[in-house]
């Protein structure tokens, strides 16, 4: 199917993406057609091996080199400066190009077969709540995916990191499934936080929103009084245990619309570790 030109909800540890290979540019463009996503707003390239990176990046960083030898297969992006192979359908006309090896044994056997990159930004509609099981991609896209590989649920439950490394020091550009302390004392050096335009995904203030209201705090204790406020509303909370929010955040949201909630009460977890990553896709699902 993808070798055909056609678009195919697959499988990795953090969400389901919507795939397409990244070198035939109708099969690319169709995948912004599905989701309704902006042009320019550029997708990540998976591969399977590390050895393919040189083909789709050029100039990269020792620094780079070295998350991507420790890091991958993980849920670690990199972005870095495009090579010629990469269109720029792909990268929203930028000469930057992000690129991950997925940790899902499936979806990179699916890479490997195919012997080309695969384009694949998260497999439902722009700016909602993102995939975490093939029955939420069909729910999202239906017929406008031509084939769903269902491999469970997502182990990981938020979207990868994505750190820049074009710039002059490196930039947290996506908080993700991989901790910024681990990534810094790995190469011993600060990733600082983003300037500039928005150039990766996840940037926009506004994203990964279900239709129901977000409201944010801190304890469970203000959650209880906030709950008060609202008709049909749960609370969202993380059980100090960061891994379990991850993986059941986006399964939760769309369980409350589903459900006919007017509100979830999201208890923020910590800014460390996993935490980072949480909060910012709840700050983001709370906004207009």
């Amino acid at each position: 199917m993808l070798n055909a030109g056609g678009l195919v909800g697959l499988p990795t540890e953090t969400v389901y993406g919507l795939a397409a290979r990244a070198d035939i540019d109708v099969a690319v463009a169709s995948i912004f057609r599905a989701k309704g996503r902006p042009t320019g707003h550029p997708l990540i390239l998976h591969i399977s091996d590390i050895a393919d990176l040189d083909r789709y990046a050029h100039n990269v960083p020792s620094s780079a080199l070295t998350l991507a030898q420790q890091c991958w297969p993980g849920p670690l992006t990199l972005l870095l400066h495009k090579t010629s192979a990469v269109s720029f359908l792909v990268t929203g006309g930028r000469e930057t190009v992000a690129i991950r090896i997925p940790a899902n044994e499936c979806a990179r056997q699916i890479i490997d077969q195919c012997g080309h990159a695969l384009a694949a930004p998260s497999a439902n509609l722009f700016g909602h709540v993102s995939p975490t099981t093939a029955k939420h991609v069909h729910q999202d896209l239906g017929d406008k995916v031509d084939l769903i590989v269902d491999d469970g649920n997502c182990t990981i439950g938020v979207e990868s990191t994505i750190v820049d490394f074009t710039t002059d020091q490196p930039q947290l550009l996506r908080p993700g499934g991989f901790p910024a302390e681990d990534l810094e004392s790995i190469i011993d050096q600060p990733i600082i936080m983003p300037s500039g335009e928005s150039r990766a995904p996840g940037m926009l203030n506004s994203h990964y929103a279900p239709k129901c209201t977000v409201v944010l705090v801190h304890t469970i204790a203000e959650a209880k009084r906030a709950l008060s406020e609202y008709d049909d509303a749960r609370i969202l909370d993380h059980w100090d245990n960061c891994p379990l929010y991850a993986a059941s955040l986006y399964t939760q949201m769309r369980q409350a619309d589903a459900d006919g909630m007017t509100a979830i009460i999201a208890v923020l977890p910590d800014k460390s570790g996993l935490g980072l990553a949480i909060r910012d896709r709840l700050n983001k699902a709370s906004l207009p």
